[in-house]
C-alpha cells in the first residue's frame, strides 16, 4: 500500500481552500507572489510587433526582472514617456505604437540593461 503524498489540510471549513505548496488559505498564498518574478540573462529586450492586431505596431519589453506591481509602474512611467496608451500582459509590457528608440533610452537611464530586439 502507498502512502499519500498530500501535505496536510485540503480543506477547512474556517479558511476554505488551502494552497497545497505552502499550506496557507489560498487568498494568502504567498508561494504564487514568488512565481511571479521572471528568471532571465538581465538584459531588457524592447521588439515591435504588429501579429495579430490589424496591422497596428506595439513595442513589447521582455525580460525586466520587476514583479507585478512594479511593472505596472514601470509600464506607467513609460508609456507617459512617449505620449501613448500600452498594458502590461503576462510580465510583458506594450506601448501602442513605434517608440523603440524612446524606450531604450529611458530604460538605459532608469538603470536597466536594455537594447533594441528584432528586425
Amino acid at each position: 500500500m502507498k502512502k499519500s503524498k498530500t501535505k496536510g489540510l485540503v480543506y477547512s471549513t474556517d479558511t476554505g481552500q488551502t494552497c497545497p505548496g505552502c499550506g496557507h488559505p489560498v487568498k494568502q498564498c504567498c508561494c504564487s507572489k514568488e512565481k511571479s518574478r521572471q528568471q532571465g540573462d538581465g538584459v531588457v529586450r524592447v521588439s515591435r510587433q504588429t501579429k495579430g492586431r490589424k496591422g497596428s505596431g506595439v513595442c513589447l519589453i521582455t525580460g525586466a526582472p520587476l514583479g507585478e506591481a512594479e511593472l505596472k509602474k514601470l509600464a506607467k512611467q513609460l508609456k507617459k514617456k512617449c505620449g501613448s496608451g500600452g498594458s502590461v500582459k503576462n510580465g510583458v509590457i506594450e506601448i501602442q505604437g513605434d517608440h523603440r528608440e524612446i524606450l531604450v533610452d529611458a530604460l538605459i537611464k532608469l538603470g536597466f540593461k536594455a537594447k533594441p530586439a528584432g528586425g
